[in-house]
Parts: C-alpha cells; structure tokens; sequence
C-alpha cells in the first residue's frame, strides 16, 4: 500500500475537489491561500500518484430507467476462472462493480436493470453462462448513504 504523504495543502485541495469535481482552480487557489498555478501542479502531481483518479459527471441510474439496483454474490465452478469472468463481465453493461471478496461468495457485483424482468433476464442470460454454480441477489431499495471517503481532518497546526 502506497503512502503518499499528503501535506495539508494537498488534503485542503483534496477536500474541496471532492466536494465539487467542476470548482475552478482560481477557487482553490483563493480558498488555501496559493496561486493557481501551484493548484495545478498539486493536482498534476495527485493525479499521477494515483491519488486522484479522473473527474466525471456522475448519473443517476433511475432517471435514465434503470429501477432496479441489484448486489450478487457468484460462486463459480471454477474458482480458477477469475480472470476470463471478469473480463466477460466487463463485457456487459450493467455490471458497474465487481470485487474479490472474503467469505463464502468468489465475487461480489453490483448491477443495474430496468425492472426485475431485466434483472432475471441479466442473470439468466449474461451471468449463468459464465461458469456459476450459483448466485445470491440482494435488491436495494434505495441507497441511504453514497458518498465520497471523506478527506481526514485537517489540524490546526497544518494550515
């Protein structure tokens, strides 16, 4: 694991970008007291690091039909077929998470369908033909928390 050694600068660009991906530089630079040409390169640097990973529009599933959020759990026949289920996952659209996880499940997903009808049809048609030899579905009602890891708190003394 990488320890990148954020500053109190970095942390306070950190916050206010993640806060708002679209916020100009110049408001950085007014908000933490530097120029806006030292926002930049701290942004360079943080993108390069690996620290920031991109900015984009983030869109709400359901207002674009898709009213069904679903997480599965895939027990595969072969656990030595991780790396070809991925890659057939990938292949199909609302798969929009997959993770290696502890416990019982091989893989864990999380999916988006426009209805339960969909939602069978995904699992029927797209996941069973990977190799499972089961699956475990859980429909989410609606997501009570969704947000950003929060940037660790800022001392005093740092700014």
């Amino acid at each position: 694991m990488a320890d990148h050694n954020l500053d109190a600068l970095d942390k306070k660009i950190l916050r206010l970008v993640s806060e708002d991906a679209r916020i100009p530089f110049l408001e950085v630079a007014r908000a933490c007291n530097v120029s806006g040409a030292a926002v930049h390169q701290r942004i360079q640097k943080l993108t390069m690091q690996g620290v920031l990973k991109g900015s984009r529009f983030n869109i709400d599933p359901e207002k674009i039909g898709y009213e069904t959020c679903a997480y599965i759990g895939l027990y595969l026949k072969d656990p030595e077929s991780f790396d070809y289920v991925v890659e057939e996952l990938k292949k199909i659209p609302e798969v929009v998470e997959c993770h290696y996880t502890t416990g019982g499940f091989d893989m864990f997903i999380k999916i988006f369908a426009f209805n339960n009808h969909h939602l069978l049809e995904i699992i029927h048609d797209k996941l069973q033909p990977l190799g499972l030899s089961r699956s475990e579905t859980i429909i989410s009602f609606n997501a009570a928390i969704d947000r950003q890891l929060p940037i660790v708190s800022i001392d005093e003394d740092d700014e």
